[in-house]
């Protein structure tokens, strides 16, 4: 199973963060022990004093598929869930000044929460769907895929020019704004379209 997680689709959440709109996807990949395990805690690494949440619309790819046309990308996942891309932002701030990588920053054991996944057609439209994270039971992000620079679609179409995709794979499609630390003592509840998909507790 990969990971692949899409940055900076979402115009709000570049401005707040101050960084430049890109001209195409940005795309950055996490490792399998970088999902939470079911039930367990998102625990703060030793390494970062600024871990913000990151609460994104996930797909779930069902078939192998290479070079995919848009046109067609629908065909190629058929579940949606919910996740949060926790990220190191005093790390990642260091490593982008210095022109490195981000893989410290995104990539960390447990950076990665997945929710269960539901067939896509419990939601209207892929183009059209609200989801909120809630952080102590407090919204935290509220976000609506029809805002993303690139739609559902055209990422899959994307990132499939680089990537084989495989079955099981999982695509963060970007976050909305409203990105902030978390503490110890949190809870963090994730919801599409109203319905509770996660929550975890900060450790």
């Amino acid at each position: 199973m990969k990971i692949i997680c899409i940055g900076r689709n979402y115009v709000d959440h570049i401005s707040e963060l101050n960084n430049e709109r890109p001209s195409e996807p940005v795309i950055f990949l996490k490792p399998d022990t970088a999902v939470v395990l079911k039930k367990f805690p998102f625990v703060i690494p030793a390494f970062s004093e600024d871990v913000h949440h990151e609460v994104e619309i996930l797909v779930k790819i069902n078939k192998v598929g290479k070079y995919i046309d848009k046109k067609f990308a629908h065909k190629y996942y058929d579940e949606i869930g919910l996740g949060i891309d926790f990220t190191a932002r005093d790390v990642q701030n260091e490593l982008k000044s210095k022109g490195l990588p981000w893989e410290k920053a995104k990539a960390f054991d447990g950076s990665a929460v997945i929710s269960d996944f539901v067939p896509k057609n419990t939601v209207a439209s892929v183009e059209n769907i609200n989801f909120e994270l809630r952080k102590n039971n407090e919204i935290a992000q509220q976000g609506n895929t029809g805002l993303m620079l690139w739609n559902i679609d055209e990422i899959v179409s994307y990132v499939s020019q680089y990537f084989t995709l495989k079955k099981g794979d999982i695509i963060f499609t970007g976050t909305p704004k409203g990105v902030a630390s978390v503490k110890e003592g949190d809870v963090l509840e994730g919801f599409i379209e109203g319905k509770q998909m996660f929550k975890i507790n900060v450790k």
